[in-house]
């Protein structure tokens, strides 16, 4: 085995009977990456309620900031892109998620910052924070209890909301997602209920009972995706900028727990260069080598094959004034599956399903979630342990 790869295990190719297996889908899964996945529902309520015993009142006591930045990264960092997604283009502030150290230089007394890190103790929260208390910056924290980040919102007399650390970051996205989300509310910018809340956990618990290790793969939405994507290169686009974040997301997962390389982006953003990839060497031209007599299940040996999936949001903004955005987007996300047909590029689709924009962004998390799971799984590879993670975490602080 080569320097560095100690740590890898798995197999070059899916064994698609593995995911019908529970016992030994269970005995491949020893850290409960199915389990904190399913747990989505469950973190919604958690957080609400542990954000619901913070003070967060105090941050409308000096009114609505010029400004609101949501410091992280990885996981942490996408709650600032659900809520600006959430937010929506008639948010009357700027709302800036912000992955770097620090913040960004015009940050003062004006504006409000939110640090947010699963752990607690990442250099871009924790900087995010000390510079927000320097420039006397309205602090909100989120992250674990009894970790830096609470000291440092203690220090500054901020509101902190503890999220139990229970899993990893990337399976606790909702977890951190809801604190940000009741913080903006307090302030204003976004008209998220308790009913949306209840809504959006109740949609991740039935997609969990769908997406359950005992349903078997033609009953089950995840396990279907992911051994349609087994063996290919992912293209992920969302038809919205809600299902871009949505996009985004699957293309974390489908890296950290598959370990598939993965293309994720705006819809609109493809058809302005990158949907040229369905005419290249993964797309129509290994497509039009195919042999047409050859049984459409079967795979050319090893040809690698592009595999579309199209994350399509229905649904409309309560603050937009007119659906001419939406009549645009859903004809982009027609033309791109009639595309993929004439190409010969499979495509999958997952729908928004809901009334709330939470709800919707829930309805095209879920599913991707659990398949990127499965995926992993049905490769032989431990979604929880990755190795090159925690030797790029060692690296990188000698």
């Amino acid at each position: 085995m080569m320097e560095g790869t100690a740590g890898v295990s798995g197999r070059r190719h899916a064994d698609e009977s593995l995911l019908d297996n529970p016992d030994r889908l269970a005995e491949h899964d020893p850290g409960g990456m199915l389990r904190f996945t399913a747990s989505a529902g469950a973190q919604v309520r958690e957080s609400a309620a542990l954000a619901a015993e913070a003070n967060l009142t105090v941050l409308a006591d000096e009114g609505r900031p010029r400004a609101v930045v949501i410091a992280g990264i990885g996981t942490a960092g996408r709650t600032g892109d659900v809520l600006a997604t959430v937010a929506g283009p008639r948010c009357p502030v700027p709302v800036i998620p912000h992955r770097s150290a620090g913040v960004p230089g015009w940050v003062g007394a004006a504006d409000v910052v939110i640090a947010v890190s699963a752990s607690g103790r990442s250099p871009e929260a924790l900087g995010a924070a000390e510079a927000a208390h320097r420039r006397g910056a309205r602090l909100v924290a989120v992250g674990a209890p009894d970790s830096q980040l609470q000291s440092v919102a203690e220090r500054a007399r901020a509101p902190f909301i503890p999220v139990p650390r229970r899993a990893p970051a990337r399976a606790s996205l909702w977890a951190l997602t809801v604190p940000v989300l009741l913080a903006a509310r307090t302030l204003g910018l976004v008209k998220v209920n308790e009913a949306d809340l209840a809504e959006t956990a109740a949609r991740l618990d039935a997609d969990a009972d769908r997406c359950r290790p005992t349903a078997e793969s033609f009953v089950n939405p995840a396990k279907s995706l992911a051994l349609g994507l087994s063996g290919s290169i992912p293209i992920v686009w969302g038809s919205s900028p809600l299902a871009t974040v949505a996009a985004r997301r699957f293309g974390d997962t489908l890296s950290a727990n598959a370990r598939y390389p993965v293309v994720t982006g705006a819809l609109g953003e493809a058809g302005r260069g990158r949907v040229g990839l369905l005419d290249g060497v993964f797309g129509g031209l290994v497509e039009g080598e195919r042999d047409i007599f050859a049984d459409p299940g079967e795979t050319d040996g090893d040809a690698t094959r592009l595999r579309l999936v199209l994350l399509r949001d229905g649904g409309l903004n309560a603050e937009d004034d007119t659906d001419e955005p939406l009549a645009v987007e859903e004809r982009r996300a027609d033309a791109v599956q009639t595309l993929a047909e004439r190409r010969g590029v499979r495509c999958d689709v997952v729908t928004a399903e809901g009334g709330s924009a939470l709800e919707r962004l829930a309805s095209l998390m879920a599913v991707p979630d659990f398949a990127s799971v499965y995926l992993a799984l049905a490769h032989g590879l431990d979604p929880m342990a990755v190795p090159a993670i925690t030797e790029m975490k060692e690296l990188a602080n000698q």
